[in-house]
């Protein structure tokens, strides 16, 4: 018997949120959308694959970009509607180059960029 996505609690659109981790640091890469289908082929194929809103189509993490995320371990919180995807990270995980999408710190009342585009 083994795990079924249709365990998790989406929202009213069938998404549940995943959380990217690198799993050798710790730091946190990106959030993005996942639906059971795109849960069950993360599972199946090691290769983190969301679901892209804006295109309404299944987006495996790195497919144009090179910037592949490989699943090391899938967790799920508590109340299960929420994902976390231990991974390795191959190059940047943001589309804007940078390693983590969460590169803006908020500093006494104003944004700080904390981390530049890797070259």
């Amino acid at each position: 018997m083994g795990f079924d996505p249709a365990t998790l609690k989406y929202d009213a659109a069938g998404l549940i949120p995943c959380i990217a981790q690198d799993h050798a640091s710790g730091e946190v890469l990106m959030m993005a959308w996942m639906n059971a289908a795109s849960v069950a082929q993360t599972l199946a194929s090691g290769k983190v694959t969301y679901w892209s809103r804006s295109r309404a189509a299944f987006w495996v993490k790195g497919e144009s970009s090179g910037h592949h995320q490989r699943l090391v371990e899938l967790r799920v919180d508590c109340d299960r509607d929420c994902l976390l995807a231990l991974v390795t990270q191959e190059g940047p995980a943001c589309h804007t180059n940078r390693r983590s999408c969460f590169y803006t710190a908020l500093r006494d009342g104003e944004e700080v960029v904390i981390s530049e585009p890797m070259v």
